[in-house]
Formats: C-alpha cells, structure tokens, sequence
C-alpha cells in the first residue's frame, strides 16, 4: 500500500488546523482513506503546532496510523523558517519543504536565553528540496493578511497530484462562505508564484 503523508507545522494561530482539513478534504473527495492528527504545544502561547495528514493513494486501502514518522514526509508545509528548521528532519529523500519565509521568535529568543538562527532557508536547502515564499508580503498585497497560509498552501499543491479546480472546491467547502473569495484569491496568489 502506497500513503502520502504530510506534515504542517507553525505556531499558535498560523492556520495550521484548517490547512490540514483542507488537505484532509482533498483526499476524501479523491476517495482515499485519510488520517489527520493535531499535536499541541503552547499553541494560545505561540507554541509549535503539528498537524499530520496522512491518506492511502488507492481506493479502497486504509490508512492505520494518523501520525507520520520520522523521515517519511513527502511534503512538510512549514507557516515559519524556525519550525522548519526544527521538523525538516522528517522528510524524506526527496520530499519537498514549502517555507514561508517570515520570523516569528519564540519565548526562548524573545527572553534573551537563546539567538533565533541565521540563514535557515539558505542552509536547509543544501540538504532538502525547498520552496520558500514571503507569504505575509503576498498577503497584504491582498488587503488581507489572515490569508497567508492559504497563500503557502498555493504554493505547496504545485507539488502534489492534484487539479487546481479540485483544491478550489475544496476550499469552498472548509472555509467560512464569506471567506471563500479573498481564501480562493490567496490560493491562486501562491499557486501562481514562480518556484
């Protein structure tokens, strides 16, 4: 049996959630089998969130384990370059890592007790496949910068196996009905940027 498994990492309040049932949609309306898990930190705190989207690329097979191991990623979505840096070791040879391109210090930085690295796209890309976008930036070209992950998600469904009409309908079934304009607008910003 063959599954796709993906992992969205960012913080508390990035979108992480709705990106996943997105996916999560995506696959179902396919006919896979899918899995999706949260994993929490200090989420209301700016704390790592996790999601993992996991589905069968067969109809009929099932997908047993909802959380995806290290190593086994195909696709990490990361919403900032430092939880990219900190999950990139779960994907695997030749899985892709979408990257919003923007810093959000933690507790750790903002205390002084640590220094947020320099130089996290550059380096993660000696080593992984990696596709960066200043999504905040593209989002307030948009009036509307709540809309950024969808932006990131844009950019990431250019490296998966899936039409674009179908991740716009699905987007019009997860988000809000009068959040579906501006979401489908941001979707097209990312998936239309030149990677």
């Amino acid at each position: 049996m063959s599954v796709i498994n993906i992992m969205i990492v960012g913080v508390g309040g990035q979108g992480t959630l709705l990106t996943s049932r997105i996916l999560g949609g995506l696959a179902e309306q396919a006919g896979y089998d899918v899995k999706l898990s949260e994993v929490h930190g200090m989420a209301q705190r700016g704390g790592s969130v996790v999601t993992y989207v996991r589905y069968a690329t067969e109809a009929g097979e099932a997908v047993a384990e909802p959380i995806v191991e290290e190593g086994c990623a195909d696709v990490l979505i990361a919403f900032e370059r430092l939880e990219a840096l900190r999950y990139a070791h779960f994907l695997k040879k030749g899985g892709v890592l979408i990257v919003n391109d923007q810093r959000i210090d933690p507790i750790t930085v903002v205390t002084g007790a640590a220094k947020y690295p320099e130089n996290i796209i550059e380096n993660l890309s000696k080593k992984y496949r990696v596709y960066s976008i200043d999504a905040m930036e593209e989002a307030k070209k948009l009036g509307n910068t709540r809309t950024f992950n969808v932006i990131v998600l844009g950019m990431a469904a250019r490296h998966m196996n899936y039409a674009r009409e179908d991740w716009e309908n699905v987007i019009r079934s997860k988000v809000p009905p009068k959040t579906v304009d501006i979401n489908l607008a941001a979707f097209r910003q990312g998936y239309d940027v030149e990677a």
